[in-house]
């Protein structure tokens, strides 16, 4: 790994408006460039927005919001995804961006890693959408759960809980990741009725993959903006929901970790937006893993292992397909001669 200056973003999108957050991402990287970071990440989600309308009234209300969600969420070829690459290429910045893809009919909660040459480094999707997510999002599969090779070093990705599943983290440990960007909506969602939804747990969850994985850690966590609470909450009773502060923005807990567990930033107010910075040693991952490497001497591959399906899911599969069309072109019309 190379020494590098990383930036996490915390900021609200412009709520339902993939090309407005796009506009205001491209700010945000430029930002983190002119200040020397060469890696930016964003939270989850962070295009077009969390949909945090699931959480805050029924199913049959949250409908209403899903056409308008839907239409605003990104294909992974697109103009959009265009857009995004050539901000990560003008900036020359390896950048972590959460995205809600659209695919079809259906969507995914997505990360893309984009390398500083513009190219796409890796596409994922969560494996696992959090309780009420699973009304909004379809499920991913093994075959994207994997550490690239950044222009710095080994990177990696996860989504929120994704933080929580032993077992997906000790799949990226076992590839030997250094760096991790682990994504998280805003932390305030009903967070004095459900402890595990707050910032005190979430963080400890950045904090201790850091520690088990012997990685650096970014955890970017955007914030809901007063638009956002116009949006969504209509009743006394949601806003209470979304922050129990009662409507006003809040919910970035964004923090950066060093591989043995330390705060490497100063936090900003969680209503606060802006970037934070750390400067990342490689000289730290070999003192922490000296202690415990999860994927080296301190496995034990004999007692206990992880398997993975790296298999892509699909819903067809395609038999007696001719290996090249234009083979095929060819053979029926002289079939078609013989049978005259």
């Amino acid at each position: 790994m190379k020494p590098i200056k990383a930036a996490a973003v915390q900021a609200a999108p412009v709520f339902l408006n993939l090309n407005a957050s796009i506009d205001k991402a491209e700010a945000y990287v430029k930002e983190a460039a002119a200040n020397g970071a060469t890696l930016v990440a964003f939270p989850e989600t962070w295009l077009p927005g969390f949909p945090f309308f699931v959480w805050l009234g029924t199913p049959a209300e949250s409908l209403a919001y899903v056409p308008r969600y839907h239409a605003n969420s990104m294909e992974v070829h697109s103009p959009e995804m265009q857009r995004l690459q050539s901000i990560a290429a003008t900036s020359q910045v390896t950048l972590v961006m959460g995205f809600s893809e659209r695919d079809g009919g259906s969507r995914y909660m997505a990360q893309v890693i984009i390398g500083p040459d513009g190219e796409i480094l890796l596409t994922r999707r969560k494996l696992k959408p959090t309780h009420v997510e699973r009304t909004i999002f379809g499920e991913g599969d093994g075959s994207d759960l994997q550490v690239v090779d950044a222009e710095f070093g080994r990177l990696g990705a996860l989504n929120c809980w994704e933080h929580v599943q032993p077992l997906m983290k000790m799949a990226m440990y076992a590839q030997h990741e250094e760096v991790h960007v682990a994504a998280w909506p805003s932390l305030c969602i009903c967070r004095d009725v459900a402890y595990a939804l707050g910032p005190e747990v979430n963080n400890a969850a950045s904090q201790i993959y850091a520690v088990e994985g012997g990685c650096f850690v970014l955890a970017p966590c955007a914030v809901v903006s007063q638009d956002m609470f116009d949006i969504m909450c209509d009743t006394p009773q949601k806003a209470k929901l979304l922050n129990p502060r009662g409507s006003k923005p809040g919910g970035g807990f964004t923090m950066i970790y060093g591989p043995d567990g330390r705060p490497l930033c100063e936090p900003l107010a969680e209503d606060q937006e802006g970037i934070l910075y750390a400067d990342f040693d490689p000289a730290q991952i070999v003192l922490a893993k000296a202690a415990a490497d999860p994927a080296g001497h301190y496995a034990r591959a004999d007692a206990v292992r992880l398997v993975v399906n790296r298999q892509k899911r699909q819903v067809m599969t395609e038999i007696n397909v001719p290996a090249d069309n234009r083979l095929a072109a060819a053979i029926v019309p002289s079939l078609q001669d013989a049978a005259e």
